[in-house]
């Protein structure tokens, strides 16, 4: 005679009561689990927290766009400026001034921000 391996969960004390439900969970889907058979209670248990980590990670992402989309384009950006543009500072006859710059295939373009001191 041969015995089939059994699974035990020990991350909990085994209890002969049956457990609690969340409080939080719908009556129905309550009943439905309490009629599914052991088997069927452990692929459900896999599938939720399968699906539950995937949500998670799709709702990371969609706010790591979101943060994305709202760090993308600075106000005062011009629209003829690349995103990766950063601001650089260039001194002419004394004079300091802002310009956006970024690498445009092999060459360094800029375009023109402002001064630095603008009151000077």
């Amino acid at each position: 005679m041969q015995f089939a391996p059994v699974l035990v969960n020990t991350d909990r004390p085994m209890s002969y009561e049956p457990p609690t439900p969340p409080a939080d969970l719908p009556t129905d889907v309550i009943d439905t689990l309490n009629g599914y058979s052991p088997e069927l209670l452990r692929d459900v248990s896999h599938y939720a927290e399968d699906l539950a980590e995937h949500r998670e990670r799709e709702a990371r992402l969609a706010e790591a766009e979101e943060e994305d989309e709202i760090d993308e384009r600075p106000d005062d950006l011009p629209y003829d400026v690349p995103t990766k543009a950063t601001i650089t500072i260039k001194e002419i006859n004394d004079n300091r001034y802002y310009y956006w710059q970024w690498r445009d295939g092999d060459k360094i373009r800029s375009q023109y921000k402002g001064p630095v001191n603008p009151d000077g």
